[in-house]
């Protein structure tokens, strides 16, 4: 038998080129796109529809509102590591909050379901930010609207199946998008193969610069780490009743740590007098690392009364060749070297101001301790307004020479603690340690009032619908 049905992945390749050309027909300045969803195909009943027979692995999505546990797939990528970070820090907060009410499962989507480029981001993002022209050309060249839409709608539509069978796997009441990349394909896949409406939200994780695939208007609720995303999110054309600004979401280990300086130097073996500055590398011991902390073992050391000024923490990652470096140095002051840690709020209990690039995860985490920064990289693209961010708001400074970095700290430890005084309040003004609990209350509370089922607009062209 031949049954005649639409097809939704046809369907989607058949918009993509549509909306393409219509959206490159209207002014420069982005006028609305019109949504075209025609073409009916004919198949055999050997590829039936999605919904047509399902088996134990094709179930419905189930509505929100059963007795049951609630689902809560949160999407990421381990494109950096910010964004794992921050779906284990909402993963735990839903345990923290809610208990059994909800199962949460943190996943990427785009490995586990999906093909080539999307399984091999990871790889592809840590060449790119190595040589970093080639990631600020790739940030920048696909951040023309009709450019990155064309390209994740030509994407969902060789992998809508894969990516459909993912959400089956996990039959989501809720999901929550950590990555740029996250909003766009599982929304038409919903929209498009399983014809599900479900709870979804974004919470981005860049303090202030944003590409605009972080953006999507068929979100039930974006949630904005700073003032200034949320400016962004406005101009993307969301809606002010889905947007909430409650800042990064930290896990809830370090945010609500009750930290005592003076006992965390004691279990860490440090100095208990001298003030102590954290050098970083991140989690692959990336930077100027080496030789900023040459810098600080020359500028802490006081020659004229031959004693140390400061101490030094250095966390390596999983940098081994940096760590076996630096401990072959002969210090004169008294220096702990690291590798990759696990428990950074103690460290950064104990010290008294970091040095670190401008990911915002370290940031975020800095400003809840009270930490003074010196920002010494950035990552071209979405790091850069994070200088800014921290600069303009008097919580640290940006400095890329070594030399000059150890200068600040020497100041800072000595005539000039006024300032590193002054810098640590700020710090602190800044902080948001509420933000992942606000976030997944709101979402409980979204959940809730949405009832049986969320109603969302999702739109295949609705990106190509917002203004540039």
């Amino acid at each position: 038998m031949v049954m005649t049905v639409v097809t939704p992945l046809k369907s989607i390749r058949e918009t993509v080129v549509q909306s393409v050309l219509a959206y490159q027909q209207t002014s420069p300045h982005g006028k609305r796109c019109e949504n075209y969803a025609g073409g009916a195909v004919v198949y055999d009943d050997d590829e039936p529809d999605s919904w047509a027979d399902p088996d134990e692995d094709a179930m419905e999505l189930v509505q929100i509102g059963a007795e049951r546990a609630k689902n809560v797939l949160v999407l990421m990528s381990d494109t950096g590591g910010g964004h794992r970070a921050s779906a284990e820090a909402i993963r735990d907060a839903f345990r923290i909050e809610f208990g059994d009410s909800y199962r949460v499962f943190v996943k990427d989507l785009g490995k586990e379901h999906a093909g080539w480029p999307l399984n091999d981001m990871e790889r592809s993002y840590k060449f790119m930010v190595k040589h970093t022209q080639l990631w600020k050309m790739a940030f920048h060249s696909t951040y023309p609207r009709w450019v990155h839409c064309f390209y994740l709608a030509t994407v969902a539509s060789f992998y809508a199946k894969k990516v459909e069978a993912g959400l089956k796997k996990y039959k989501p009441d809720i999901i929550i998008s950590v990555h740029p990349l996250m909003q766009h394909i599982p929304l038409w896949v919903l929209k498009w193969r399983l014809q599900k409406k479900v709870v979804f939200v974004t919470v981005i994780t860049d303090l202030n610069t944003c590409h605009p695939t972080w953006f999507h208007a068929g979100v039930n609720r974006c949630y904005c780490p700073s003032e200034e995303v949320y400016k962004r999110a406005m101009l993307e054309g969301l809606e002010t009743s889905q947007i909430r600004v409650f800042g990064l979401p930290i896990r809830p280990s370090f945010c609500r740590a009750i930290l005592v300086k003076d006992d965390l130097r004691k279990e860490l073996e440090m100095d208990p007098e001298l003030p102590a500055v954290l050098l970083m590398g991140g989690g692959e011991g990336m930077g100027p690392v080496k030789k900023t902390a040459k810098a600080l073992g020359e500028a802490l050391f006081d020659e004229e009364l031959g004693q140390p000024i400061g101490q030094i923490v250095i966390i390596c990652g999983r940098n081994q060749t940096l760590s076996s470096t630096l401990q072959s140095i002969q210090w004169k002051v008294p220096v702990k070297i690291r590798g990759f840690e696990t428990q950074m709020e103690k460290w950064m209990g104990a010290c008294d101001c970091i040095i670190t690039k401008a990911g915002p995860g370290t940031i975020a985490e800095a400003l809840i301790r009270g930490l003074p920064i010196i920002l010494n990289d950035f990552i071209p693209g979405q790091e850069v307004g994070n200088v800014p961010y921290v600069v303009e708001n008097g919580a640290g400074v940006f400095s890329k020479s070594p030399k000059e970095t150890a200068r600040l700290v020497a100041h800072w430890f000595g005539p000039e603690k006024d300032e590193l005084k002054k810098m640590s309040e700020n710090a602190l003004k800044l902080a948001q340690p509420d933000a992942v609990f606000d976030i997944v209350k709101d979402i409980n509370e979204l959940a809730e009032q949405c009832g049986p089922m969320a109603n969302i607009s999702y739109s295949l062209t609705s990106s190509f619908s917002n203004p540039i």
